[in-house]
């Protein structure tokens, strides 16, 4: 996570005056959406027209080609029939701008983008009904299977070498240990690295590669009520964390998230995964590593939202939401193990015949 200093905190006259000069806009309406490193705003216009407006921190605003992919593969998604947002043109016809603009650190560079508007609400409003996690675990498989096939003249940007989200990267996380000091969690946090050193870092050749969003929690998914009793995915938010992975990393992300937001965590990863392989059935080596990868995960959040914390406390509630919900779930999982784990999944994935339970 970038500096304090990095993170925009324009004012909404500030942004107003932005949507005015650099895409033409009067707003009717505007209230802050919450983000991680960057600034979102939802926009209304007074022709009652709904966006949400993007400035990506200073330190990620460096590197205009990350930005770039992210914003085509948005784009790439929402052609390919999946609900991505896609960037807008400003006045120029330009998808990104870089404005220089003091919000209260001087004068710094900021890359904008006017964003569509999806309507839901997040995953972590509703009820994460069997159906619903198949529908989840088919759609991050359908996006890796899409975003594979996206050719972009600056795809090597996504190789983000020792980014810290990224499951080839646990090893990294040994440094940030010592912000666990005297907690008990920092001891199975070891071990897990422990057993991704030798149970996961040498079967790599066997993973398939792809790009990950890096990011499909509770709270990048939309859903909209189908009109009967249950929701479907409306809306995939919040590219930042895109990278170059594999297959297996996106579904043992998009099964930790799910865990944080069910009354019964281990069911979750059975009709995830039924999903999951309804598009891109697991070979052999992924499936034994899916529980450690899991767990990974829940390491990385963990710790990273805690040592995330001292250098932001101002912005606590939001870092530690996950970790907050994950701690007694992780807690259950490691005493639970990885055979018992991996016999709920697999025995409740392999019940399920086109999206429900046969």
């Amino acid at each position: 996570m970038p500096l304090k200093e990095a993170k925009p905190n324009f004012s909404l006259s500030q942004m107003s005056a932005m949507l005015k000069r650099v895409f033409a806009l009067t707003p009717s309406e505007l209230h802050s959406l919450p983000s991680y490193d960057d600034q979102n705003l939802y926009v209304e216009t007074e022709e009652g027209s709904k966006y949400v407006l993007k400035i990506l921190n200073s330190e990620d605003s460096q590197d205009h080609r990350l930005v770039e992919v992210h914003t085509y593969a948005m784009s790439f998604l929402h052609q390919k029939g999946l609900p991505a947002q896609t960037a807008l043109p400003n006045s120029s016809g330009q998808l990104i701008s870089l404005e220089e603009m003091d919000c209260g650190y001087g004068s710094q560079k900021y890359l904008v983008r006017l964003l569509t508007y999806l309507p839901g609400i997040t995953v972590s409003k509703v009820p994460l009904t069997p159906e619903l996690l198949y529908d989840i675990g088919k759609t991050a498989a359908r996006m890796d299977t899409i975003l594979k096939e996206m050719e972009h003249p600056h795809l090597s940007v996504l190789q983000r070498e020792n980014f810290l989200w990224s499951l080839t990267n646990v090893p990294l996380m040994e440094a940030y240990l010592s912000v666990l000091d005297g907690n008990p969690l920092q001891d199975i946090i070891k071990s897990v690295i422990q057993q991704y050193k030798t149970c996961v870092a040498p079967k790599y050749s066997d993973f398939r590669k792809c790009i990950n969003h890096g990011d499909f929690n509770d709270l990048n998914l939309l859903v909209r009520s189908d009109g009967s009793n249950g929701y479907r995915i409306s809306g995939i938010l919040d590219f930042g964390d895109m990278h170059s992975g594999y297959y297996i990393h996106e579904l043992a992300i998009t099964i930790m998230y799910m865990m944080t937001e069910h009354p019964n965590p281990v069911e979750v990863g059975g009709p995830v995964l039924a999903g999951w392989e309804s598009v891109l059935p697991l070979n052999e080596v992924e499936k034994e590593c899916l529980y450690v990868l899991v767990m990974c995960r829940f390491c990385q959040s963990l710790l990273f939202a805690r040592y995330f914390v001292t250098l932001h406390p101002e912005n606590a509630e939001y870092l530690m939401i996950s970790s907050k919900k994950g701690i007694s779930i992780f807690s259950q999982m490691w005493e639970l193990g990885k055979d018992q784990t991996e016999k709920v999944w697999f025995q409740s994935a392999a019940h399920y015949r086109d999206g429900k339970v046969a």
